[in-house]
């Protein structure tokens, strides 16, 4: 299997790399994009060739950065299932709300995709040890998709962190940092071992493959909806890679025809505690300022500077989509409410997608024919210890 990989551009900047060169951030320091040759694609591959592959997000190989198929790391990450919300549909009075079920991916959450990816990249590239700091399941992902293709893992979190995050990274054989803090806070802890022992980094937006990975749910979406994309994408926002790289997908799609110029409004939550994105979306802003004093039980939503935040701001003004914050004692019974209507138990990141929908109904923003996409980008099992005290 050839790589479709053209270059590697600069979000921000526009300057251009070699698509074989090992690269963090681009020297103006923004996040660096993978363009692919998307005419090519065009020619080589038809949307009726899926349907013989695996069900998996590496079904979507062109679209996807590596060159040579042995060295993919999979654990079958990707296809989850599209669910029909009748109950919550029901009681919201809405005709076509979905479930984006990303629970069910290895080590349970959608964090899967992009380190799946990401590490996939890395070791063809010649890389032997990654590092990246973690609020929860980033750090889950990566130690076991790190152990799965060989390579070291170092991981760095906040001393709050869940301790399911904690078990899981250290009996996948990562070497583990605990920080005071936050995930901010993890990160530069981190940077002092990266600059001595030469671990690559694998931030989030801080390297380009991890966007790859989490692209394929725009891909998978569109082909689970015959290629008729929704009106609205509900979406829980920490680092924001899935929601820029759903976006990605969405014009990648475009460009080579499989989808028409119609896409969805995109929206960010987060929660009260934490909601650098809203704060700059509501005030008009191109960057979001650092949010002090970051507080919630939301982990995957506790970060209060996202390298990507530009990207974000500008998915949300591209698609005519808004940014809600969530009441933090609303995010346990938004749990509560989506396990109790659809049988599915989600982490507190998709609790808050509860209330938000609340909110965005309030505001008239979705009316009642609309088609819209709940993301439930991870399981509630490994928040059992903090979330317990709620219910005991």
């Amino acid at each position: 299997m050839k790589s479709f990989v053209k270059e590697l551009e600069c979000s921000k900047c526009g300057k251009r790399y070699d698509p074989e060169s090992l690269i963090n951030l681009c020297e103006c320091g923004s996040p660096i994009f993978v363009r692919y040759d998307l005419q090519l694609i065009k020619t080589k591959l038809k949307k009726e060739d899926l349907s013989k592959r695996n069900s998996d997000m590496w079904r979507y190989r062109e679209f996807l950065p590596l060159i040579n198929d042995k060295n993919i790391i999979s654990m079958g990450e990707g296809f989850t299932p599209l669910l029909k919300a009748e109950n919550l549909g029901k009681y919201f009075g809405l005709e076509n709300l979905y479930l984006k079920d990303e629970t069910i991916n290895p080590t349970g959450s959608f964090k899967a995709r992009g380190l799946a990816c990401a590490i996939s990249r890395a070791k063809e590239l010649g890389v032997k040890k990654i590092s990246l700091p973690t609020a929860g399941n980033a750090g889950g992902a990566a130690a076991a998709y790190a152990a799965k293709g060989g390579l070291k893992s170092l991981i760095a979190m906040p001393e709050n962190t869940p301790s399911a995050f904690k078990l899981e990274v250290i009996n996948y054989g990562a070497e583990v940092i605990f920080t005071e803090g936050s995930i901010i806070d993890a990160g530069k802890k981190l940077s002092e071992r990266r600059e001595k022992e030469d671990w690559f980094d694998l931030s989030t937006l801080k390297e380009p493959y991890r966007l790859e990975g989490k692209k394929t749910m725009g891909i998978e979406l569109a082909e689970q909806l015959n290629w008729n994309l929704p009106d609205v994408i509900i979406y829980p926002t920490g680092g924001g890679t899935g929601l820029i790289g759903m976006w990605k997908a969405f014009n990648e799609l475009e460009q080579i025809g499989w989808i028409n110029s119609q896409k969805p409004r995109m929206v960010s939550v987060q929660a009260e505690g934490c909601a650098p994105i809203v704060k700059a979306f509501n005030e008009g802003k191109e960057k979001a300022e650092e949010w002090q004093n970051p507080k919630t039980i939301a982990a995957g939503l506790r970060v209060p500077k996202a390298v990507g935040d530009f990207l974000m701001l500008k998915v949300l003004k591209e698609s005519s989509g808004t940014a809600v914050a969530v009441p933090e004692n609303e995010i346990i019974s938004g749990i509560k409410e989506i396990a109790s209507r659809e049988g599915i138990f989600t982490s507190p990141e998709c609790g808050a997608l509860y209330s938000a929908l609340k909110i965005l109904i309030d505001k008239k923003f979705v009316k009642k024919t609309d088609k819209i996409i709940l993301f439930l980008t991870g399981s509630g099992f490994k928040y059992v210890d903090s979330i317990s005290s709620f219910y005991i």
